[in-house]
């Protein structure tokens, strides 16, 4: 009787174990992001200069000492970062200002994988400069520099509010390098 017994319990729990699927746990994955399609809005203010921005970004004035500058803090919105835009009124041979924005290229060679630069030349706007696209785990991913070439320079850093993961940010640097592209073919000195 015990064996009878026991040996229902040992059916009766196997039959129940049976028909269930295991479940296997899924790698981890990243939100998709629903981004707005490109449109643009023309910024500008008493600066000497002037450009177009995608409309869900924002422009900040920074200040020194109290008083406005001509540097900008422009908030990418929903892609949660922030470009640090510099104007400088160049009192220097201008190789010194170029060799600024590069060294600071330079400082992410640790991490980058690959650093495509573009040229930007645009004589009849007279605005020339280059793009820096960083790839890799980078905290800095663009960069760029744009001069007269004789009196102003003008440089922008961009960073993310968050881990620099490449693969997870990728489909958000690509939208965002369309806009950086359009900001550099949109600027203009006044």
């Amino acid at each position: 009787m015990k064996k009878s017994i026991g040996l229902f319990i040992i059916i009766s729990l196997l039959s129940a174990c049976g028909g269930k699927q295991i479940s296997i746990p899924k790698p981890p994955t990243y939100l998709r992001l629903n981004l707005p399609s490109h449109t643009y809005k023309l910024f500008s203010d008493a600066c000497p200069y002037e450009f177009e921005i995608p409309e869900i970004y924002t422009v900040r004035g920074v200040t020194e000492e109290g008083s406005p500058t001509c540097h900008k803090d422009i908030e990418l919105g929903p892609l949660n970062g922030v470009m640090n835009f510099s104007y400088i009124k160049m009192e220097n041979p201008l190789a010194d200002y170029i060799n600024f924005a590069i060294n600071k290229v330079d400082e992410h060679k640790v991490k980058a994988t690959a650093i495509e630069d573009y040229s930007i030349i645009r004589p009849d706007d007279k605005v020339y400069g280059t793009f820096f696209e960083l790839q890799g785990d980078v905290a800095s991913p663009f960069q760029f520099y744009l001069t007269d070439s004789t009196s102003r320079f003008v440089s922008g850093v961009v960073y993310l509010n968050a881990v620099p993961k490449y693969d997870s940010l990728k489909p958000s640097l690509e939208y965002l390098k369309v806009d950086l592209i359009h900001f550099m073919e949109t600027f203009k000195w006044k």
